[in-house]
């Protein structure tokens, strides 16, 4: 059958065919909505800022798909070399292979060539694996908008933050960013610290970092019930980690649990 000549109305294709003569059966229409619109596993929220000593870098837990929570327990702050930390927003399965590709290519350079990639390198390394993922962007699956962060001790400002758009474009924070569902709310609780609060965000000491991280992920997690904040039970924290000029360090749940009874007591 010549489908450029089909009269109107007449199938689009042999299934189609098929089906109009009686030879298949009517595909119930759920089962139509749920194979043409999958829906697709996200994790969100995450944020990075600069403070006094170094990067801070934080992620909630939580992993939804719709309406559901599929997972409590996600990491979406990932270690790629010795001062290098990327934070997930979007389709896991998309971001942990970026997150691989770009720790062997870091692990490349860094062999080969006896020394460590540039920060630009890095940064355009990622805004590479972005671009290169726009065809599944187009189709609604596969979405990431990460965060990434580093520690470059040669520079007169080593700390560094990038964030991105889906297309890969990159721009270099000036103080914090953020990214997921919940990152208006993270945004308004660190724009409130650095215009309203006792120091900028800037001049914070790890401890009154960590403590800020918490309660800006807990807030958004008021707002949205695709971040997980701090679980109340106080099993689940948020994944939290600093970069300096020590390297990268995770802050154990005991001193999340102990900053955040300290800051809600």
């Amino acid at each position: 059958m010549d489908f450029s000549q089909r009269p109107e109305g007449a199938p689009r294709d042999f299934l189609s065919l098929l089906r109009s003569q009686g030879w298949l059966p009517a595909v119930p229409a759920a089962v139509q909505r749920t194979a043409s619109a999958p829906v697709e596993v996200q994790a969100t929220t995450i944020l990075a800022f600069k403070f006094r000593d170094g990067v801070l870098v934080a992620g909630d837990r939580r992993a939804t798909a719709g309406n559901v929570v599929m997972y409590d327990r996600a990491d979406k702050v990932l270690e790629i070399d010795r001062a290098s930390v990327m934070a997930i927003a979007g389709s896991p399965a998309t971001a942990w292979e970026m997150a691989r590709v770009l720790e062997h290519s870091f692990q490349f350079y860094r062999r080969s060539q006896l020394q460590e990639m540039s920060v630009e390198g890095k940064v355009r390394a990622l805004s590479k694996l972005l671009r290169e993922n726009l065809g599944m962007v187009m189709q609604g699956v596969g979405v990431v908008v990460p965060l990434f962060a580093t520690y470059d001790s040669a520079s007169a400002d080593p700390a560094k933050v990038y964030f991105y758009d889906a297309m890969g474009a990159q721009f270099e924070a000036a103080d914090y960013a953020s990214s997921g569902s919940g990152s208006p709310a993270v945004r308004s609780v660190l724009y409130y610290q650095n215009r309203w609060g006792s120091k900028r965000v800037r001049e914070l000491d790890e401890e009154s970092s960590i403590r800020l991280a918490l309660q800006a992920l807990d807030t958004a997690a008021e707002a949205d019930t695709a971040t997980g904040g701090v679980d109340r039970s106080g099993k689940i924290y948020p994944v939290i980690k600093t970069i300096n000029a020590r390297g990268i360090t995770t802050i154990p749940d005991a001193r999340l649990s102990e900053l955040y009874q300290f800051g809600n007591a």
